[in-house]
């Protein structure tokens, strides 16, 4: 009679699970009821319990179910934290998202898994938990959002035990020796080896082209030998001529009358070039009545004779013997001698002065050479700036030379971390160091903060990371833009003033939801009293419990410093559900 009232309840439920479609919650009541060892009465009790339980859940929608792998897990071993959700196909179903799982650490993002059961769909979501401190935990009630309605799950412990080492089995060794790791050098030796070759090879050039002595070239070296020597090799010259064989008596004229006029030009007359032979030879008797020349008349009629005839071979086409022409030649060759023996010599302050003379022509040409060093390396200068300065920007050219310290921490060796629990991973131009801030007594209880930080609000550019959490929250949750007010009444605190204040949404490149808050302050320097302007960001994210803060502080009005924000905020991570 009691089995028989059994069998017909658990029809009755197939009934009702008939009619309502759950087929998975009656089947887990029939083994409940199947499975209970005890008398007839408490089995009957059992189910109508089951049923006002089954009934009373289906009536208030419980379509969430909660269950993990383990409940006692090894220190960083992984627990498998599973959801399951039954919803009609439109619903629309959220999942718990971020470090919602404190203090356990989420560690994995599975993705969700979904079965089609009839009319509805099993939707499975299922989480990688880990704790790396041993004890007991309780995994907290997780939300979870279908259409319009808030459903929670329940809580569950998790024990986490040591990893116990058998001594007997697993020898003991001592502490290994730090190992010095060499540093992977930079490429900096490549663009100083570079500069020196570039620089060796136009230092190379200015000396070949500018500083060297060059040999001196054949007519170089005629020009400075004395006037008689270079009339006396200007006949050789003349004399290895063919103007005579080839009957061009007119060339061979116009020489030889040049090298007497070239030679008196220099040592007699310095208008010998460009005078008319009647000219130069009543110069010639005037030096020599005034005594200024020891030329004999003798000597002043050949040399009008020659330079007459020399007139008619050229402007009269006058014929003339080849055999007279050569007693010309010897005739010029024998009176560039008596002009010579003629000139009286030179005074020791003339020779000074030719002297002096020299040592001028020496430091104007060692002037005129240090200009066009100097001019060419400006050029070279300007050239090589212009070229930078067309390619990365002239502002970053003058800063780079000047310095600029954003720039330095812009192109610096940047550093990528995790900072407090659960971690923050960013990308900063110095790393950040762990500093306590202080906490209110009656506040040590309920909270736990870790704040890592560069630099201050006094300081051309600050970065700070804060990780709150608060115990026994309850149903409360964190009011993000309320946090957000209190950091500024905070910043207010250490001397901000005119906070200017604007909020948006902030997304991570892995998708972890924010909110941004940013603007300008003026912070007065207390030593200096000086009033700074600068820019801020803040950003914080929120789970249950959970409070995670990032504060910058840069200058206004600086590309570098708005590159290293860029570069900043493109680094922030937090895990997301769906990783």
């Amino acid at each position: 009679m009691e089995f028989r009232f059994m069998i017909n309840d658990l029809r009755f439920l197939n009934k009702i699970k008939g009619a309502f479609g759950l087929r998975s919650s009656v089947l887990s009541l029939g083994s409940l009821v199947f499975g209970l060892k005890s008398s007839v009465l408490n089995l009957r009790s059992s189910v109508f319990w089951s049923l006002v339980f089954f009934l009373s859940s289906f009536f208030s929608f419980s379509q969430v179910t909660t269950s993990i792998d383990s409940t006692k897990i090894k220190i960083g071993a992984q627990i498998t934290y599973k959801i399951e959700v039954e919803t009609k196909p439109n619903s629309l179903v959220v999942f718990p998202e971020g470090q919602t799982f404190s203090p356990l650490e989420m560690i994995e993002s599975y993705a969700i898994d979904t079965i089609k059961n009839k009319d509805k769909y099993n939707l499975i979501k299922k989480y990688g938990l880990t704790q790396f401190d041993s004890g007991k935990y309780t995994i907290p009630r997780q939300k979870v959002i279908i259409g319009d309605k808030t459903f929670f799950t329940d809580s569950l412990k998790v024990e986490v035990n040591n990893v116990v080492v058998d001594t007997t089995k697993q020898g003991l060794y001592d502490i290994k020796p730090i190992i010095e790791v060499s540093k992977k050098g930079s490429d900096w030796w490549k663009y100083v080896l570079l500069t020196l070759l570039i620089v060796g090879i136009i230092g190379f050039l200015m000396y070949w082209f500018i500083w060297r002595k060059k040999p001196l070239t054949e007519a170089e070296q005629i020009a400075l030998l004395p006037p008689y020597d270079r009339a006396k090799l200007a006949l050789k010259k003349l004399d290895e001529s063919h103007y005579l064989e080839t009957d061009s008596i007119k060339e061979y004229y116009s020489d030889l009358t040049f090298i007497i006029r070239k030679y008196l030009d220099e040592k007699v007359y310095d208008r010998a070039l460009e005078s008319t032979t009647d000219e130069l030879i009543n110069r010639l008797n005037l030096l020599k009545e005034g005594n200024q020349i020891e030329l004999s008349t003798q000597d002043i009629r050949n040399l009008e004779s020659i330079l007459k005839r020399a007139d008619l071979v050229k402007f009269a086409k006058s014929a003339v013997d080849v055999e007279l022409a050569k007693m010309d030649r010897d005739t010029i060759d024998i009176e560039i001698d008596h002009v010579k023996e003629a000139l009286p010599e030179p005074t020791e302050e003339e020779k000074l002065q030719d002297e002096k003379y020299r040592q001028e022509l020496e430091r104007k040409k060692k002037r005129k050479k240090i200009i066009i060093t100097v001019v060419i390396g400006v050029f070279l200068l300007m050239a090589t700036f212009v070229g930078f300065g067309l390619k990365y920007g002239f502002n970053y050219i003058k800063d780079t030379i000047i310095g600029h310290d954003s720039i330095e921490l812009l192109e610096g060796e940047w550093v990528t971390s995790a900072y407090g629990v659960p971690p923050v991973t960013i990308s900063t131009p110095k790393v950040l160091t762990r500093i306590e801030l202080p906490v209110p007594d009656e506040m040590k209880a309920q909270v736990t903060q870790t704040t890592f930080i560069y630099g201050t609000l006094l300081d051309v550019f600050s970065v700070m990371v804060n990780t709150t959490s608060y115990k026994n929250m309850g149903e409360n949750k964190i009011d993000i833009e309320k946090a957000s007010e209190q950091s500024l009444k905070g910043m207010e605190a250490q001397g901000a003033q005119d906070i200017v204040v604007l909020r948006d949404k902030f997304v991570t490149p892995n998708g972890a939801e924010g909110l941004k808050t940013y603007g300008t302050l003026k912070i007065k320097n207390p030593i200096s009293q000086k009033v700074q302007e600068g820019n801020y960001i803040l950003l914080q994210f929120a789970s249950e419990n959970v409070l995670q803060q990032i504060v910058i502080t840069y200058p206004i009005n600086d590309e570098y410093a708005d590159q290293m924000i860029e570069r900043i905020l493109n680094s922030v991570e937090l895990k997301k559900a769906e990783e």
